[in-house]
Protein backbone atom coordinates (compact mmCIF):
# COMPACT_ATOMS: atom_id res chain seq x y z
CA UNK A 1 0.00 0.00 0.00
CA UNK A 2 1.39 3.41 -1.29
CA UNK A 3 1.84 6.27 1.95
CA UNK A 4 2.29 8.61 -0.64
CA UNK A 5 0.70 11.77 0.85
CA UNK A 6 -0.48 12.80 -2.82
CA UNK A 7 -1.72 9.31 -2.98
CA UNK A 8 -5.93 9.36 -4.33
CA UNK A 9 -7.67 5.99 -4.05
CA UNK A 10 -10.09 4.27 -6.83
CA UNK A 11 -12.67 5.82 -4.82
CA UNK A 12 -11.28 9.39 -5.05
CA UNK A 13 -10.52 10.14 -1.03
CA UNK A 14 -7.46 10.73 0.30
CA UNK A 15 -8.41 9.43 3.73
CA UNK A 16 -9.10 6.32 2.78
CA UNK A 17 -7.56 3.01 2.41
CA UNK A 18 -7.38 1.02 -1.18
CA UNK A 19 -9.70 -1.13 1.37
CA UNK A 20 -12.09 1.66 2.25
CA UNK A 21 -10.71 1.80 5.76
CA UNK A 22 -10.25 5.35 7.18
CA UNK A 23 -6.96 6.51 7.78
CA UNK A 24 -4.67 9.09 8.46
CA UNK A 25 -2.82 10.65 5.52
CA UNK A 26 0.84 10.68 5.75
CA UNK A 27 2.08 14.07 4.74
CA UNK A 28 5.72 13.76 5.63
CA UNK A 29 6.64 14.74 2.22
CA UNK A 30 5.15 17.38 1.93
CA UNK A 31 7.64 20.79 2.09
CA UNK A 32 7.15 22.74 5.37
CA UNK A 33 5.22 25.93 4.68
CA UNK A 34 3.65 29.29 6.72
CA UNK A 35 -0.10 28.38 6.99
CA UNK A 36 -2.86 30.01 8.65
CA UNK A 37 -6.89 29.45 8.58
CA UNK A 38 -9.45 31.84 9.40
CA UNK A 39 -12.61 30.79 10.81
CA UNK A 40 -15.82 32.27 11.78
CA UNK A 41 -18.88 31.88 13.81
CA UNK A 42 -22.08 33.36 15.07
CA UNK A 43 -24.08 32.50 18.42
CA UNK A 44 -27.57 34.12 18.22
CA UNK A 45 -28.52 35.67 21.07
CA UNK A 46 -31.75 36.90 22.83
CA UNK A 47 -31.92 40.74 23.19
CA UNK A 48 -32.01 40.66 27.23
CA UNK A 49 -28.72 37.87 26.95
CA UNK A 50 -26.74 40.52 24.42
CA UNK A 51 -27.66 43.51 26.59
CA UNK A 52 -26.42 41.23 30.16
CA UNK A 53 -23.10 40.65 27.81
CA UNK A 54 -22.16 44.39 27.13
CA UNK A 55 -23.47 45.34 31.25
CA UNK A 56 -20.97 42.91 31.90
CA UNK A 57 -23.53 41.19 33.93
CA UNK A 58 -23.84 37.50 32.50
CA UNK A 59 -24.50 35.66 36.40
CA UNK A 60 -21.62 33.16 35.25
CA UNK A 61 -18.91 35.98 34.94
CA UNK A 62 -17.22 37.69 32.04
CA UNK A 63 -18.68 35.01 29.15
CA UNK A 64 -16.52 36.94 26.42
CA UNK A 65 -12.85 36.09 28.28
CA UNK A 66 -14.12 32.32 28.82
CA UNK A 67 -15.06 32.03 25.44
CA UNK A 68 -11.45 33.31 24.25
CA UNK A 69 -9.75 30.78 26.49
CA UNK A 70 -11.96 27.63 25.64
CA UNK A 71 -11.15 28.67 21.78
CA UNK A 72 -7.59 28.74 22.25
CA UNK A 73 -7.70 25.89 24.25
CA UNK A 74 -9.94 24.04 21.83
CA UNK A 75 -7.18 24.71 18.43
CA UNK A 76 -4.65 22.91 20.60
CA UNK A 77 -6.54 20.25 21.41
CA UNK A 78 -8.01 19.82 17.93
CA UNK A 79 -6.08 16.27 16.58
CA UNK A 80 -7.78 14.64 19.85
CA UNK A 81 -10.97 15.72 18.91
CA UNK A 82 -10.97 15.32 14.79
CA UNK A 83 -10.06 10.86 14.24
CA UNK A 84 -7.47 11.70 11.13
CA UNK A 85 -6.64 15.30 12.30
CA UNK A 86 -2.62 15.53 12.11
CA UNK A 87 -1.50 16.62 15.88
CA UNK A 88 0.80 19.60 14.67
CA UNK A 89 2.45 22.74 16.10
CA UNK A 90 0.43 25.26 16.41
CA UNK A 91 2.12 29.17 16.45
CA UNK A 92 -0.50 31.22 17.35
CA UNK A 93 -4.30 31.32 17.94
CA UNK A 94 -6.35 34.37 17.92
CA UNK A 95 -9.64 34.33 18.86
CA UNK A 96 -11.89 37.66 18.89
CA UNK A 97 -15.54 37.46 20.25
CA UNK A 98 -17.80 40.61 18.93
CA UNK A 99 -20.64 41.52 20.38
CA UNK A 100 -23.66 42.15 18.13
CA UNK A 101 -27.12 43.09 18.65
CA UNK A 102 -28.20 39.89 17.21
CA UNK A 103 -25.46 37.72 19.51
CA UNK A 104 -21.83 37.36 19.28
CA UNK A 105 -19.87 37.17 16.12
CA UNK A 106 -16.68 34.83 16.63
CA UNK A 107 -13.14 34.64 14.70
CA UNK A 108 -10.37 32.47 14.57
CA UNK A 109 -6.56 32.71 13.30
CA UNK A 110 -4.34 30.16 13.24
CA UNK A 111 -0.93 29.98 12.37
CA UNK A 112 1.69 27.37 12.00
CA UNK A 113 4.52 26.02 9.95
CA UNK A 114 4.07 22.48 9.17
CA UNK A 115 3.09 20.04 6.25
CA UNK A 116 -0.66 19.96 6.65
CA UNK A 117 -2.76 22.88 6.98
CA UNK A 118 -4.73 24.44 9.73
CA UNK A 119 -8.58 24.52 8.77
CA UNK A 120 -9.69 22.34 10.98
CA UNK A 121 -7.83 23.56 14.28
CA UNK A 122 -9.43 27.26 13.08
CA UNK A 123 -13.21 25.37 13.22
CA UNK A 124 -12.60 23.74 16.41
CA UNK A 125 -11.82 26.82 17.49
CA UNK A 126 -14.80 28.66 16.52
CA UNK A 127 -16.58 26.08 17.47
CA UNK A 128 -15.34 25.66 21.09
CA UNK A 129 -15.76 29.32 21.99
CA UNK A 130 -19.32 29.20 20.53
CA UNK A 131 -20.20 26.14 22.61
CA UNK A 132 -18.46 28.20 25.58
CA UNK A 133 -20.46 31.14 25.29
CA UNK A 134 -23.49 29.38 25.40
CA UNK A 135 -22.51 27.42 28.52
CA UNK A 136 -22.00 30.96 29.87
CA UNK A 137 -25.30 32.28 29.25
CA UNK A 138 -27.66 29.31 28.89
CA UNK A 139 -29.42 30.40 32.17
CA UNK A 140 -30.41 33.56 30.64
CA UNK A 141 -30.74 32.13 26.88
CA UNK A 142 -31.72 28.47 27.03
CA UNK A 143 -32.25 29.02 23.13
CA UNK A 144 -29.14 30.36 21.98
CA UNK A 145 -28.01 29.14 18.67
CA UNK A 146 -24.69 28.58 17.10
CA UNK A 147 -24.64 28.98 13.09
CA UNK A 148 -22.53 30.12 10.16
CA UNK A 149 -19.26 27.72 11.23
CA UNK A 150 -17.24 28.00 8.44
CA UNK A 151 -13.66 28.40 7.04
CA UNK A 152 -13.47 31.80 5.47
CA UNK A 153 -9.46 31.91 3.93
CA UNK A 154 -6.01 29.36 4.16
CA UNK A 155 -2.97 30.05 3.33
CA UNK A 156 0.45 28.28 2.69
CA UNK A 157 1.12 24.66 1.08
CA UNK A 158 0.46 23.83 -2.39
CA UNK A 159 -2.83 25.20 -2.96
CA UNK A 160 -1.83 28.85 -2.05
CA UNK A 161 -4.45 31.18 -0.65
CA UNK A 162 -7.83 30.46 -0.83
CA UNK A 163 -10.72 32.48 0.06
CA UNK A 164 -14.13 32.37 0.44
CA UNK A 165 -16.42 33.73 -2.57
Amino acid sequence: MSMDSEHTHAHGLTHVDEAGRARMVDVSGKDVSARTATATGFVRLSPVTVEALRAGDVPKGDAIAVARIAGIMAAKRTPDLVPLCHPIALHGVQVDLRIEDAGVAIAAVVRTADRTGVEMEALTSVTVAALALIDMVKALDPAAVVTDVRVEEKTGGKTGVWRRP
